[in-house]
């Protein structure tokens, strides 16, 4: 498996620059490569970005099954292969009529049986919607098979959950967390014997139910938005992004038992007529919960622009490379995409291709003008100063982004103070709602000294 092992590392590196942090969760759930075959099931956010967070993050070999016209494409198709993906054929690809899969199934139980793992996403189609879409019986259907040819695999399904701070964006975040196993054992296999549709239906519900608690999901994208807001207004300072995660999973699921309630309604109008305050001031909940002090501010911009300052040198010499590419895969991202949800993937592709070709013209030319030792020279200049780049322009951004804060600080000093203050009303009333509201059983978090909960 070298040819996997070399994507994989090539994968993993290629997602590392895109996004900014890959924060992973979980990893004791997965079964060492000693320890038997695995199903991965998880949600579908991204299109081809999610199998490759699989790939680079879980340590197994997972042979993704994927939709068969993706294998026709020339860039994909080597990758896939290599990968070893395994084509299956959709309906929805190929009209109504009925799509024959046997072949597909027969590739996967044999790769299960070799003790390897499968990745799955029971969703079927990636897409960009608030919450999972309903499940299908694939992944199920596939762990009952493989056990009926070779019951004494020891088979699980481990769920998983991507989490994209902002989908989209270059330089965002992403939280991969992996749920406990499920393990099919001896009395699914029984009871799949007895009644296969009610097995395989009940092992659906499972899936679907480790998936809820390693994924976000609400009714709307506003809904989501606002309790966004509730889970700022609770949380303490900084937290690692896989209790930010939590935090808004805990909320969107109690808020779906609780959202009757004529006090919740009305602290859900409060929160979300506060952050819509706050986008017309172009403020974020974060800059109006830190005062500006003069003095900070000056601090904080001497310290970025000296890592900028840092940078400068490595990065202007690739600077009139990188920053046209970079324009031009942010536009190629929203022109050639039908899709939302695909345009993470296509800024990547568009991205990795256009990189590739542009370092290898320029380190051809070299070669051709001055010689292999100049091509060579290039070949580890270019990365660097690339990565010089974005460093630089991180550092830009944040330091306008301090500046515009202090601005605003400065002009809109009654709206700010106004808005801290309705800020701290919240702040207390959501605490007391989460007392109230707490599912029995359910541990908190944090305890905080000032918290009412």
């Amino acid at each position: 498996m070298w040819a996997y092992r070399v994507v994989r590392r090539f994968l993993s590196f290629v997602v590392h620059v895109f996004f900014r942090q890959i924060e992973v969760v979980g990893l004791e759930n997965i079964p060492g490569e000693d320890e038997g075959p695995v199903i991965f099931a998880g949600n579908h956010p991204n299109s081809l970005i999610d199998p490759v967070m699989v790939v680079a993050t879980s340590g197994r070999i997972v042979h993704f099954a994927a939709a068969d016209y993706l294998f026709r494409s020339r860039l994909l198709r080597p990758i896939l292969l290599a990968l070893g993906a395994v084509p299956i054929r959709r309906r929805m690809d190929h009209g109504d009529g009925k799509v024959d899969n046997s072949a597909a199934f027969d590739a996967l139980y044999e790769v299960l049986r070799s003790g390897n793992t499968v990745g799955i996403f029971p969703e079927g189609l990636s897409h960009n919607q608030s919450q999972l879409a309903q499940l299908k019986t694939g992944a199920a259907r596939l762990a009952f098979g493989v056990m009926e040819r070779h019951p004494d695999l020891p088979l699980c399904i481990v769920p998983f959950g991507l989490t994209f701070d902002h989908r989209r964006h270059f330089r965002s975040r992403v939280l991969v967390q992996y749920g406990p196993p499920i393990i099919i054992d001896q009395a699914r296999l029984e009871e799949h014997a007895g009644a296969e549709r009610e097995a395989v239906q009940q092992l659906t519900d499972d899936i679907d139910q480790g998936m809820r608690e390693v994924t976000i999901n609400a009714a709307s994208w506003e809904t989501l938005r606002v309790l966004d807001g509730v889970r700022r207004l609770y949380q303490p300072g900084r937290v690692p992004l896989q209790h930010r995660v939590e935090l808004a999973r805990r909320f969107a699921l109690v808020y779906e038992h609780v959202r009757e309630d004529p006090k919740v309604m009305q602290l859900y109008g409060r929160v979300a007529d506060y952050m819509d305050r706050l986008s017309d001031l172009g403020l974020t909940d974060a800059e109006l919960k830190r005062p500006v002090r003069l003095g900070q501010l000056f601090f904080k911009l001497l310290a970025r622009g000296g890592r900028s300052l840092f940078w400068l040198p490595l990065a202007l010499p690739g600077m009139v490379i990188h920053a046209p590419m970079g324009l031009l895969v942010s536009w190629s991202g929203k022109r050639f995409t039908p899709r939302q949800d695909v345009i993470t993937t296509t800024k990547l592709l568009v991205g990795m291709v256009l990189v590739g070709l542009v370092y290898l013209a320029l380190m051809t030319s070299a070669f051709l003008l001055w010689g292999w030792p100049w091509a060579v020279a290039l070949g580890v200049l270019l990365p660097l100063s690339g990565h010089a780049t974005i460093r630089v322009l991180e550092r830009t951004f944040s330091i306008k982004r301090v500046m515009a804060s202090f601005a605003r600080a400065m002009v809109l000093k009654r709206e700010i103070r106004d808005l801290r203050g309705l800020r701290t009303e919240l702040e207390v009333e959501v605490m007391r709602m989460v007392d109230v509201h707490r599912p029995e059983g359910m541990v908190p978090l944090y305890v905080r000294t000032e918290d009412i909960v």
